[in-house]
């Protein structure tokens, strides 16, 4: 009797029953399917963006030297799952080429758990792109631009968790370090 060769179709129906066995199995076993994260954008964001004007702490001459920044930080919720990004813009002072502003520069992006007492940071990124872009103006020589944290998350479980940002500068020769500056958090729904 001639042996039949099994088609290629039926080949991937075998492996095919076999992954949903396997899959229905473990999902027996464990009580929970697989499910995948959703796509940040797929997400509902709650943002809240807040404003500050911050003086250049290395000039002190006679032209104008505030960088007025905002932030926006947003937080959202899937499940157990709270997830964080924010943007950050800003308009420096105008008519200078200076491309050693900053010693650094950094966002720190920061999701914590709401509780009482302190609120415990539970994932945190610094966002160290940011120095380049402050320190790149245009051919006027005006430091206008924007900067973009990417999205982190951490399993928060039930508990309330929310995003936060601040703004370090280190402002080159004035001998202080970094300066911390403040934005709005935003709770996750």
């Amino acid at each position: 009797m001639p042996k039949r060769i099994a088609s290629p179709h039926s080949r991937r129906s075998a492996r095919r029953g076999s992954a949903l066995t396997a899959l229905a199995l473990t999902t027996a076993l464990t009580g929970a399917a697989v499910t995948a994260a959703p796509a940040a954008s797929a997400l509902s964001w709650k943002c809240n963006t807040s404003s500050r004007s911050i003086d250049q702490a290395n000039y002190d001459g006679p032209w104008a030297d505030q960088w007025d920044v905002k932030v926006k930080t947003c937080a959202a919720r899937s499940g157990s799952t709270v997830y964080a990004k924010a943007s950050v813009s800003w308009d420096g002072p105008a008519g200078g080429v200076d491309a050693d502003i900053f010693d650094g520069a950094y966002l720190r992006l920061v999701i914590k758990k709401q509780q009482s007492g302190s609120d415990p940071v539970k994932k945190a990124k610094n966002g160290h792109g940011i120095q380049a872009k402050l320190e790149d103006s245009d051919s006027n020589g005006n430091y206008n631009n924007s900067y973009g944290t990417g999205t982190i998350s951490y399993r928060m479980g039930s508990a309330k968790g929310y995003a936060d940002s601040t703004l370090y500068l280190d402002w080159n020769d004035d001998g202080d370090g970094y300066h911390r500056h403040n934005f709005a958090a935003s709770p996750a729904r």
